[in-house]
C-alpha cells in the first residue's frame, strides 16, 4: 500500500507542511491544538515520519541517550519515562542504557551510545566519581548529568536536588518528634548526593544539641540490605527511628524490620526518600522525602536542548539545584508527648 505524504496530513489537518515536520521534528514550537490537529490527521491517515530521511536533510540526528545506573530501580525508572515523554514532544527517539552500577558496563554502554551519533546525553553516573568514559564525552557530545555527581566539579551542567537541605529536613522532622536515637540507611556514601543527605542530618541534630546519628551502608541489593540492616538491629541497642535515604533502602528497610517483628510508626519511626503511591497505600503510611522528579527530567532535557542548539557544547556548565519537600504521613510516631 502507498504511504501517506505529509502533505495529505497537512491536507486533512488544514494546516501547513510546515507546521506537520515541526509537530513531528520539534523544530519549532506550535500550540497544542495545532499538534493535536495533526496527530489526529497522522493517526487516521496511517502516517509515520521517515526518521532517517528527516536527518539526512537536516543533518541532524534526532536521537539523544539517556544512561541510568539500574533501569529496574524506581528513580531511575520514573526519570527515563518522563525523558522519553519529553522527547516524544520535541521530536527524538530515546535510547536507554543501564550500567548496571559497574564502570566497566558503563564504559562499554556510553561507546556502545556513543555509535548512534547521538545529538545529546543524559547521564547518571554508576559511582561517585565521573569515568573516563564520561569525562571523553567532555569536547564531543552535549551531556547533563542527573543525582549522583558532584556540581561543583562535573564539568557538564548538571540537575540535581539539594541533598544537604533534603538530610536536614528528614532528621529535624524526627529530632521535633522528640527522637533522640535515629539510625540512617544509606547506600552508597561514595556518590555524593548520599554523603549530602548524610552531612544534611549531621547539621539537623547539631542544631538540636543531639548526638549524631548512626550511619550504616546497605548498597543498592534490596535482599544484600536487607540483611545487613536486620543484622545491625540484631547487634545494635534498637534505634527509635530510621531514615532511609533512597527508595531502595526503605526496601531492604522495611524487610528487615518486618522480619524482626517491629511495627513501623508504633515500635519504630520512619522516614522514607523518594514518594511512590505505594508508601501511601500501606496500612501505616511512610512519611517521605518527595524529590521533583518530574521537575528534574524537564530540566535536564531543556539543558540539553540549549546546548544541542548551541556551538558551546559544553562550555561552562550550570548547575541546577532543586529543592525536595517533606510529605508528613503516620511512620513517624511523636515520643517527645510520651516523655
Amino acid at each position: 500500500m502507498r504511504k501517506p505524504s505529509i502533505r495529505e496530513v497537512a491536507k486533512l489537518a488544514d494546516v501547513s507542511t510546515a507546521t506537520v515536520s515541526n509537530v513531528f521534528s520539534g523544530k519549532k514550537p506550535v500550540n497544542d491544538e495545532l499538534k493535536e490537529r495533526v496527530r489526529l490527521a497522522a493517526t487516521q491517515l496511517g502516517y509515520q515520519m521517515d526518521r532517517a530521511a528527516s536527518q539526512l536533510r537536516s543533518q541532524r540526528n534526532k536521537v539523544v541517550t539517556v544512561l541510568v545506573p539500574n533501569i529496574t530501580d524506581t528513580f531511575f525508572a520514573t526519570i527515563v519515562s518522563h525523558l522519553e515523554n519529553l522527547a516524544f514532544e520535541h521530536g527524538y527517539d530515546v535510547i536507554v542504557a543501564s550500567s548496571h552500577d559497574r564502570d566497566d558496563v558503563e564504559a562499554s554502554r556510553i561507546k556502545a551510545l556513543m555509535s548512534w551519533r547521538p545529538a545529546g546525553m543524559i547521564a547518571i553516573p554508576c559511582s561517585g566519581q565521573l569515568s573516563e568514559s564520561l569525562l571523553d564525552l567532555t569536547s564531543h557530545c552535549p551531556t547533563v548529568l542527573i543525582d549522583r555527581v558532584s556540581v561543583h566539579s562535573a564539568p557538564f551542567d548538571t540537575v540535581t536536588i539539594d541533598n544537604r537541605a533534603a538530610g536536614d529536613l528528614a532528621c529535624q522532622h524526627l529530632a521535633d518528634a522528640g527522637h533522640e536515637s535515629i539510625l540512617i540507611a544509606a547506600s552508597n556514601l561514595s556518590f555524593p548526593p548520599i554523603r549530602e543527605r548524610v552531612e544534611g542530618a549531621f547539621l539537623a541534630m547539631e542544631k538540636s544539641h543531639l548526638t549524631k546519628p548512626n550511619v550504616i551502608e546497605l548498597g543498592s541489593d534490596l535482599e544484600e540490605g536487607a540483611i545487613k540492616i536486620a543484622n545491625w538491629l540484631g547487634h545494635n541497642p534498637k534505634p527509635t527511628a530510621i531514615l532511609a535515604l533512597t527508595n531502595v533502602t526503605t526496601l531492604s528497610t522495611l524487610t528487615a524490620l518486618a522480619e524482626c517483628n517491629i511495627k513501623v510508626g508504633q515500635d519504630i519511626s520512619l522516614v522514607a526518600f523518594d514518594d511512590y503511591a505505594w508508601m501511601s497505600a500501606r496500612s501505616t503510611s511512610l512519611t517521605a522525602i518527595r524529590q521533583p522528579v518530574a521537575e528534574v527530567a524537564q530540566n535536564a532535557w531543556s539543558r540539553l536542548l540549549e546546548r544541542i542548539d548551541s556551538e558551546r557544547i559544553n562550555v561552562d556548565p550550570k548547575a541546577t539545584i532543586l529543592e525536595a519537600t517533606l510529605i508528613q504521613r503516620h511512620s513517624v510516631k511523636n515520643i517527645s508527648v510520651e516523655n
